[in-house]
């Protein structure tokens, strides 16, 4: 029987380099159609493990991709795999030394295989994003209106807001069409605006951006959200714990959610005073309601039951 394999795939632009463990076999395609045809026809369907580092964006359509052909695949953090070479003494950075590493760091800290989106969730993600970026833009062009009084300027900056917003209103009648067409979307929408502080936005966020809600248990969800807190602690020494890592943009839209929940939804916003009168700082407390919100959420999600005021 063959023996089970281990990829590492380092992605740039134009191409893929790939270290096979344990045969050490390395190769190289490109990075498209006729590449990644060539690349699932080399691996075959003896792989046990197949990690590609996240590259801004070029990773995605290798692993769904890969992923759509049976394979076990998962998406690494490039900090941590730079972290593993520089415990190896591994100084040297080349395209296909990183793949090396990469096979190296998957083999030897087996990451956990998640959930990856199929190409709807993967084009909702794309729109929300793009959402994101015209909203971006469209307070930036704000601002600069405020600050400008050349009437010639100022006109300018009206044509180019006119024109985003335009544009967002066609980009939140294409979010709306996916997901209100979808029925399982649409009923998981439902279920994440039932809760006091999660609006539509923040639900279809959700939706694109953690596919594993309800799928997993309330420590694992907050650490992949970047809510779980992290104890510093040497000898006799113990700092604080902080969050970090997991998705920012599911963080920050959790953040959001906990400030309005902690107005407007009157579980929380007790569970919120209780905390500021225990000393806690205000940003401590909402970050505190930013996690049980999405405890909320997921088992909302997992039972299929709306929220209900107790």
């Amino acid at each position: 029987m063959e023996h089970r394999r281990i990829v590492g795939i380092d992605v740039s632009k134009d191409r893929l380099d790939v270290h096979v463990l344990p045969s050490q076999e390395a190769f190289a395609v490109s990075r498209d159609a006729t590449g990644l045809v060539e690349l699932c026809r080399r691996l075959g369907d003896t792989v046990d493990l197949v990690a590609v580092e996240a590259t801004g964006g070029y990773e995605t359509l290798v692993a769904a991709t890969l992923s759509d052909h049976g394979m076990p695949v998962v998406i690494v953090n490039p900090a941590q795999v730079r972290a593993f070479a520089q415990a190896l003494g591994q100084r040297a950075k080349t395209d296909p030394i990183d793949a090396s590493v990469i096979a190296r760091f998957a083999e030897a800290t087996r990451p956990q295989i998640r959930l990856l989106p199929d190409g709807a969730a993967r084009l909702l993600a794309d729109l929300m994003a793009r959402r994101r970026q015209i909203v971006e833009m469209i307070a930036s062009e704000r601002q600069r209106l405020y600050r400008t009084e050349p009437p010639r300027v100022r006109k300018s900056i009206e044509r180019l807001l006119k024109a985003l917003e335009r544009e967002l209103g066609t980009i939140d009648h294409d979010i709306d069409g996916a997901v209100r067409g979808s029925p399982l979307w649409r009923e998981t929408e439902d279920l994440l605006a039932s809760v006091p502080g999660i609006g539509s936005i923040i639900a279809r966020t959700l939706l694109a951006e953690l596919p594993e809600l309800g799928r997993l248990d309330h420590k694992k969800i907050a650490a992949l959200a970047g809510l779980a807190p992290y104890t510093r602690q040497s000898g006799l020494w113990k700092g604080k714990a902080r969050i970090g890592g997991g998705r920012a943009v599911v963080r920050t839209a959790l953040f959001i959610g906990a400030q309005v929940a902690k107005r407007w939804n009157p579980p929380l916003k007790t569970f919120y005073e209780r905390l500021i009168a225990a000393g806690k700082t205000k940003m401590v407390a909402t970050i505190a309601v930013a996690r049980k919100l999405l405890v909320i959420l997921n088992a909302i999600l997992r039972d299929r039951t709306p929220w209900q005021n107790a």
